[in-house]
C-alpha cells in the first residue's frame, strides 16, 4: 500500500495542471466522473445487508470500504497494546464490548454519507449531516472521540483506508485510487488538530 505525502500530492496536482494546460487541443475535454460514479454511482443494486432493499452502487462500494476500514482498525486494536488507533475509538469500541452497536452503525453510516457526499453522490440518502471535521474530531466537542489526532494516526489511517479499497476491488496503481487518496489528504488539516 502506497502512502502519499502531501508535497507528493500537490507535485502529482501541479503536474497534471501544467501538462493538461499545455494541451494543443482546444476542444473542451469531457469532464472525469466523480469519484462515486466511477464506484458504480446511482445504479441501483439489491442491498446484501438488507434483504429486499435496493441500494445505489457507489453507497455500497463506499460502505464495503468503511466496513473493511472498520475491521482493519479493530485488529489493529487487538494486535497492539499501544501506538494504535484505538485510543481514538475508544469510547466506541467499549460500547461495542457491552454488546451495544448502535454508535458503530452510526459511525459507519456518517462515513458512508460523509464519503458518498464528498465525492459526487447527489441523492438525498447521500447527504452528510454529522459534524464538521474538526468538531468531529476533537473529543472536547465529541465525546465518541477518545484522543485528538496526530499526523503518524492519520497517515495510519489513510492506510487502512487505502487496504480496505484495495481489497474491494480498488487498485493501488488507478486514477481513482489516487482521486479517493487526495480526498483523504485534504481532510488531514481539519482532522490532524
Amino acid at each position: 500500500m502506497r502512502n502519499f505525502s502531501k508535497l507528493t500530492l500537490s507535485v502529482l496536482l501541479v503536474a497534471s495542471a501544467a501538462f493538461t494546460s499545455c494541451s494543443d487541443d482546444d476542444d473542451p475535454k469531457p469532464a472525469e466522473a466523480s469519484i462515486y460514479s466511477r464506484l458504480g454511482g446511482t445504479t441501483m443494486v439489491a442491498d446484501p445487508d438488507n434483504s429486499g432493499q435496493m441500494i445505489e452502487q457507489g453507497r455500497l462500494s463506499f460502505r464495503k470500504v468503511v466496513n473493511s476500514t472498520v475491521g482493519l482498525i479493530v485488529a489493529d486494536v487487538q494486535a497492539n497494546a499501544s501506538g494504535n488507533l484505538g485510543a481514538h475509538f475508544a469510547p466506541v469500541l467499549a460500547e461495542v464490548g457491552a454488546g451495544n452497536t448502535t454508535n458503530l452503525a452510526k459511525l459507519v453510516d456518517n462515513l458512508t454519507d460523509f464519503f458518498s457526499s464528498a465525492t459526487g453522490g447527489t441523492n438525498a440518502v447521500n447527504t452528510y449531516s454529522g459534524l464538521g471535521m474538526v468538531a468531529a474530531h476533537n473529543p472536547a466537542v465529541n465525546a465518541r472521540m477518545g484522543v485528538k489526532s496526530t499526523d503518524a494516526d492519520y497517515t495510519k489511517f489513510v492506510g487502512y483506508v487505502g487496504a480496505a479499497a484495495n481489497a474491494n476491488g480498488v487498485a493501488s496503481n488507478t486514477d481513482l485510487y489516487a482521486d479517493i487518496v487526495v480526498v483523504l489528504e485534504s481532510l488531514r488539516d481539519p482532522i490532524v488538530q
